[in-house]
């Protein structure tokens, strides 16, 4: 059996487990004292929300890899008032300076009821904000965000919900839930993306109420 941790990286905080930096950094080891697990993927520091972490390196190559094609759901906050031509673009793939994106799935949605974050998001008052939920299948640097910018939406917040199966359902900022996957479970063995694990996490649209608590989550 694999470990699988599901944790909800707050704001801020680098996707390692220490920086050499002076003074250091927030890094995963503040909120996960766990030996032998590593990240199956990134998360820039000024996005937020569901990273995923496990002790198998064939688990970690089968969630990063890009060929296994996991779909990754995004909750996007932009500036600017996104109309169905601009939705067009982004599900038909843009151009970026890395090359074309492969096409997204990307609608308008309600305001999301999220935890606060710290520091707040900056906003212009006489510049109206939007959410989106965008689905991806790859994942390059900062894709999400060069993506919005192209087609005139800058990112205010970006927090990722879900990657495959698992999302952020019942995790505040801070927190992680453990899961056991036998090989059966992992992705690429099930077709569309099955929940996978003995106790795996809630499945959904973006969230409908405030997540509260932080620590560990079994």
């Amino acid at each position: 059996m694999a470990r699988l941790i599901l944790f909800n990286k707050p704001f801020g905080v680098l996707s390692q487990f220490s920086d050499k930096s002076t003074p250091p950094r927030p890094v995963l080891a503040d909120h996960i004292a766990l030996k032998g697990i590593y990240p199956a993927g990134r998360l820039d520091a000024d996005s937020e929300g569901l990273m995923l972490l496990t002790d198998d390196g064939r688990l970690q190559a089968r969630i990063a890899e890009p060929r296994f094609k996991l779909p990754k759901t995004y909750l996007v906050q932009v500036e600017g008032a996104p109309d169905e031509a601009a939705l067009e673009r982004l599900r038909g793939g843009l151009v970026l300076r890395d090359g074309p994106t492969r096409p997204a799935k990307a609608r308008l949605i309600e305001p999301p009821a999220l935890w606060s974050r710290d520091p707040p998001v900056r906003h212009r008052k006489s510049v109206p904000d939007h959410w989106l939920e965008i689905v991806l299948s790859e994942g390059r640097n900062r894709q999400v965000r060069r993506m919005t910018a192209a087609i005139g939406l800058p990112t205010l917040r970006l927090v990722r919900w879900r990657i495959g199966p698992w999302d952020l359902d019942g995790l505040a900022p801070g927190e992680w839930r453990e899961l056991a996957l036998a090989p059966g479970d992992w992705p690429g063995d099930w077709p569309g993306g099955g929940a996978g694990g003995k106790a795996a996490a809630g499945k959904g649209r973006p969230p409908g109420r405030r997540a509260q608590g932080r620590g560990s989550v079994r």
